[in-house]
C-alpha cells in the first residue's frame, strides 16, 4: 500500500490532532493540499456550534478530506455527534474505550474510525471493534503517552496481530523524516503519524517562542509533572527545558491547582488562565510566562533544524522516502544478491 496511501488519502502520511488546539484549520488544510491526512483537535469539553464552525472553516480552506480528533478522557459526546453530522472523513480517538457502539455509529454516517493504541490488547479490541486502521504509540512519542513500549518493538507485533485483515497499522512516535517513515514501512506500517514534525511548522498554532525551542532544544523526558489535577494518570513526554528541570522532581502530592496563574491563553472557545505546571501548551495567543509552560515534544526533536510549511514536511517525507527505497536499500540487496 506504501505510496498508495491510507484510507483513500495520497500519502500515508498523517499530521496527529495537536492539543489543545495548535492543529487549526490552517495547519490541517495545509496537509490535506498536500495528499496527507490532517486532524483537527476537537475541544476537550462540548462545543458543538464552536467545533461545526471549525469543521466548516477547514472545508473553506480546503476541498479534500481530513479528521476531527477526539480524547474520549473528557465530555465529548455532543462533538462526536457533529463530527458525524458533518459527516468528516475520519474520526480519531485516544484515552478511551474505542467500543463496537461508536464505530458502528460512526460507519453508518459515512465517517471512518481511527483510534490511537498503545499496546497488543488495546489493538486487539480496536480490531474487534470494527475499526477502519489503527494508530500505534510507541513511548518515543511527544504529549501524552499512553504506551510503555518502543514503537520498534510494539509497531511488529501490532502489525502481526492485524495480519491479512484490510486494516492499515499507522506507526506514531519519534519519527520527523522520511527514514523514521521508511523504517516504520519496514516494521508493518502502511503509514506515519507526525506530532512534533507538524508541531514545528508555519501553519501550527503553537506559539513562535515553543516552535523556536523545538529547534533549539534536542532532549526530551518522560514524566507526569504537568496537569496532574485536570488529566490525573496521564504521563507525557516534554522538552527539557530550563523551567522543567527545576520543577521534575515535583513531590507526588503537589499539582498545578497549588500553584500561581502565570499567563493567559485564549483555547478554542474559551478564556483560559494557565497556573504553572498546568498540562496546557503555550498556542499563538498565550501571553505572560511563556517559557514556564509546559512543551511537549518527541524523541526525535533533535533532528528538526527549522520551521517549515506543512505541505513542504509531506513532500519531504515522500521524496526521501522514495529516495532511499530506490536507491539505498536498491543497491544493498542488488550488491547481496
Amino acid at each position: 500500500m506504501g505510496w498508495g496511501g491510507i484510507l483513500g488519502f495520497e500519502y500515508g502520511i498523517v499530521q496527529a490532532p495537536l492539543g489543545p488546539d495548535i492543529a487549526g484549520p490552517e495547519l490541517v488544510a495545509a496537509v490535506a493540499n498536500a495528499g496527507g491526512l490532517g486532524f483537527l483537535r476537537a475541544p476537550d469539553w462540548e462545543s458543538p456550534h464552536y467545533l461545526r464552525e471549525l469543521i466548516r472553516k477547514t472545508r473553506s480552506l480546503t476541498d479534500k478530506p481530513f479528521g476531527v480528533g477526539v480524547v474520549l478522557a473528557f465530555p465529548h459526546e455532543k462533538n462526536i455527534q457533529v463530527i458525524l453530522d458533518e459527516k468528516v472523513a475520519v474520526l480519531q480517538v485516544y484515552w478511551g474505550e474505542c467500543s463496537e457502539e461508536l464505530v458502528l455509529k460512526a460507519h453508518q454516517s459515512g465517517v471512518k474510525v481511527v483510534p490511537q493504541v498503545g499496546s497488543l490488547d488495546k489493538a486487539n479490541k480496536a480490531i474487534y471493534a470494527g475499526v477502519d486502521a489503527i494508530i500505534v504509540q510507541g513511548r518515543e512519542a511527544g504529549g501524552h503517552v499512553i504506551s510503555q513500549d518502543a514503537l520498534i518493538s510494539l509497531l511488529p507485533k501490532v502489525a502481526d496481530l492485524v495480519g491479512d485483515r484490510d486494516i492499515p497499522v499507522i506507526a506514531a512516535g519519534g519519527i520527523v523524516d522520511g527514514r523514521g517513515y521508511v523504517a516504520a514501512l519496514a516494521l508493518g506500517a502502511q503509514g506515519v503519524c507526525l506530532g512534533t514534525r507538524f508541531l514545528a511548522t508555519q501553519e501550527s498554532r503553537a506559539h513562535p517562542t515553543y516552535k523556536r525551542k523545538l529547534v533549539e532544544f534536542d532532549r526530551t523526558e518522560y514524566t507526569d509533572v504537568f496537569g496532574r489535577a485536570r488529566w490525573p494518570g496521564a504521563p507525557h513526554r516534554v522538552l527539557y527545558t530550563p523551567f522543567f528541570n527545576d520543577w521534575k522532581s515535583l513531590p507526588p502530592h503537589q499539582n498545578e491547582a497549588d500553584q500561581p496563574v502565570i499567563g493567559h491563553s485564549t483555547i478554542h472557545d474559551r478564556e483560559i488562565e494557565i497556573r504553572r505546571l498546568a498540562g496546557t501548551v503555550p498556542n499563538v495567543t498565550a501571553t505572560g510566562d511563556i517559557e514556564g509552560m509546559v512543551m511537549y515534544a518527541g524523541q526525535s526533536v533533535g533532528l528538526i533544524k527549522e520551521i517549515l510549511p506543512a505541505g513542504e514536511v509531506v513532500k519531504r517525507l515522500v521524496e526521501e522516502a522514495q529516495l532511499l527505497i530506490k536507491h539505498k536499500f536498491g543497491d544493498i540487496l542488488l550488491t547481496h544478491s
